[in-house]
């Protein structure tokens, strides 16, 4: 069986791509989807339904035209990995995790251990906590590979 990885969160990091590098390095049975991670791309999405000057409709239109991409990827997904940072607050990636819950799509959460209370609840229906990229990738071999 070949595994879909929905990688979820925060867009400043690398985290991506080290989880990635890593499942490759293990040769892993893993496909990963995730989000437009491009901000500007990503806030840009509706506009392409016409122009529109006020800020919150904007993202608003925006949201939607992603959403579409979003959640068609978490409903096809075996798991999600959802990463928080420290920097922002990643209001979309607490949002895909409550819709992971919903569906039943089993998820890791990926975030250090100093916004663990403010995550007390996705951490509650997180399959595992993850705090490095490395860990996520031992996680997925063993689901993976029973290794």
């Amino acid at each position: 069986m070949i595994w879909t990885v929905y990688l979820s969160g925060e867009i400043h990091t690398d985290w991506r791509e080290q989880i990635q590098a890593g499942a490759e390095a293990a040769g892993l049975p893993v496909d990963f989807t995730a989000p437009v991670t491009d901000h500007q791309a990503s806030d840009a999405a509706g506009d392409v339904l016409g122009a529109e000057d006020n800020g919150f409709w904007r993202d608003h239109q925006s949201s939607k035209v992603n959403a579409i991409r979003t959640r068609t990827l978490i409903e096809s997904c075996d798991l999600a990995v959802i990463r928080f940072g420290d920097k922002y607050k990643q209001w979309n990636a607490a949002f895909d995790a409550g819709f992971c819950a919903a569906l039943g799509t089993p998820y890791i959460t990926l975030h250090d251990a100093d916004i663990v209370h403010p995550l007390k609840e996705v951490d509650g229906s997180a399959m595992a906590w993850a705090k490095t990229p490395e860990q996520v990738v031992e996680v997925l071999k063993y689901v993976t590979t029973a290794r």
